[in-house]
């Protein structure tokens, strides 16, 4: 643990006024902030629930469409109070985008190197390392997914094995960002899919390939959608992310905000906590 970093630089703050959520929880400190790389966005907030423990941990990533800018971290931690509150400690990861260092392979080395902070927080505290759960809003789905597969040499890091993690929460992302790109763009309402990736589909289509749950699926026991503005995956691609035995299940708000499946007090949020709750616990 180490003191919390300095404040980072506007450009990598997000604007509350119009992304992230309303403020009905506001969020706690931290107990300690983590760092797991060098760069100013190379940390995780560590909050721990009252009590003995061990408790489920679970480890959190923004979204922000990949771009330097709109958001951090600091939009999630309301949630992470929220669940810090039902007795479940959280990681809260921030990590670089394009524009400052990230997209690929700059983001994938991030989550990667964020992912080893669990053996420590395991290691120092009343945690439960067989109750993992990973955790992605909206492009935060992408590293949740991915963590807990293994990769090939043509992968973003290159050969890689999975991450132990038990669960998996996507909060309105893609399951496939190659197969969704189109309704993933239409969301952040620009081009966000191709500036990640470093070139379009037809470009580069080993790259997209080497993160599609089609050529690797997570290695999972659980894995929980719960979808507002965008639709469910696909049954091919929810088909792929069963295929090592993980047990995935959709729960679709339409009509929903973005934000309101991730904003404590909101309806739709009170709506589907029990179903997350239940498989982080």
């Amino acid at each position: 643990a180490t003191p919390a970093p300095e404040e980072a630089p506007a450009t990598v703050q997000p604007n509350n006024a119009t992304y992230g959520t309303d403020a009905n929880l506001a969020a706690s400190a931290p107990q300690a902030i983590l760092r797991y790389a060098d760069h100013p966005r190379g940390f995780a907030e560590l909050r721990l629930p009252q009590g003995e423990g061990p408790f489920p941990l679970a480890v959190i990533y923004h979204g922000g469409c990949w771009k330097t800018g709109i958001a951090s971290q600091a939009y999630m931690a309301p949630l992470a109070t929220r669940w810090q509150q039902q007795g479940i400690a959280t990681l809260n990861v921030d990590y670089r985008e394009v524009g400052d260092g990230g997209g690929w392979p700059g983001s994938f080395a991030d989550w990667a190197a964020s992912a080893r902070l669990i053996e420590e927080v395991a290691a120092k505290y009343p945690v439960d390392r067989t109750r993992v759960t990973l955790v992605g809003h909206s492009a935060g789905a992408l590293p949740a997914q991915w963590l807990a597969r293994a990769d090939g040499p043509e992968g973003p890091l290159g050969a890689r094995s999975p991450l132990k993690a038990r669960a998996a929460i996507v909060l309105d992302g893609p399951g496939d960002v190659g197969a969704e790109q189109p309704a993933f763009d239409a969301l952040c309402q620009f081009s966000a899919v191709e500036p990640f990736m470093g070139a379009a589909p037809a470009a580069a289509p080993a790259r997209y390939a080497a993160i599609a749950p089609a050529t690797r699926a997570p290695q999972l026991a659980d894995l929980l959608f719960v979808q507002a503005k965008l639709p469910a995956p696909s049954p091919t691609t929810l088909a792929a992310l069963a295929a090592s035995g993980a047990k995935v299940t959709v729960r679709e708000n339409q009509g929903a905000s973005h934000f309101a499946i991730i904003t404590p007090g909101n309806p739709v949020y009170e709506a589907n906590e029990a179903a997350m709750l239940a498989l982080i616990k």
